[in-house]
């Protein structure tokens, strides 16, 4: 494939770096993302429900943050890597520090990850995080299930 090269602005490449998800993305991968992916679907609306942090004593912060950013996913309908950026800003920290959660702690690459949350339901993804947080078991489903319940409420609205 031919490829081109391109000046941009500072603040375009600051935008591409939001938009990017570290050591798996290159400018070429994140613009195609959000120049095509956008193009196929309809604007999202802006999301009704905030972030809701997840804090329940004793829950290790890796799985806190797993969930969230499935939250953004299921109920806001954000893509993973802009669930990750809204989490990292949420929690003050880096974008690369929660892809950590879901990629290394759960021995996954991130296509990976993409492809068990891709599958309605999180099955084996819910399975892969019993597995690895098996004393939080119970929490993960009631999370799952409280989350995919609050999904179907909000895509159930009227317009």
């Amino acid at each position: 494939m031919q490829m081109y090269s391109i000046e941009v602005e500072e603040s375009v490449w600051h935008y591409l770096q939001q938009n990017a998800e570290p050591f798996v993305d290159t400018p070429n991968t994140v613009l195609k993302r959000l120049l095509f992916a956008e193009a196929d679907s309809q604007p999202r609306p802006a999301p009704v429900f905030t972030i809701p942090t997840v804090s329940i004593q004793g829950l290790p912060k890796s799985l806190s943050q797993i969930l969230e950013v499935v939250y953004e996913m299921e109920v806001n309908g954000y893509s993973r890597t802009q669930a990750t950026n809204r989490v990292a800003k949420k929690r003050g920290t880096a974008p690369q520090t929660i892809t950590d959660k879901y990629c290394r702690q759960l021995g996954k690459k991130a296509h990976e990850i993409d492809e068990l949350l891709d599958e309605p339901g999180y099955a084996r993804f819910k399975d892969l995080l019993k597995t690895r947080f098996q004393d939080h078991q119970g929490i993960i489903d009631m999370y799952f299930d409280t989350m995919l319940s609050d999904a179907d409420d909000e895509s159930s609205l009227p317009p």
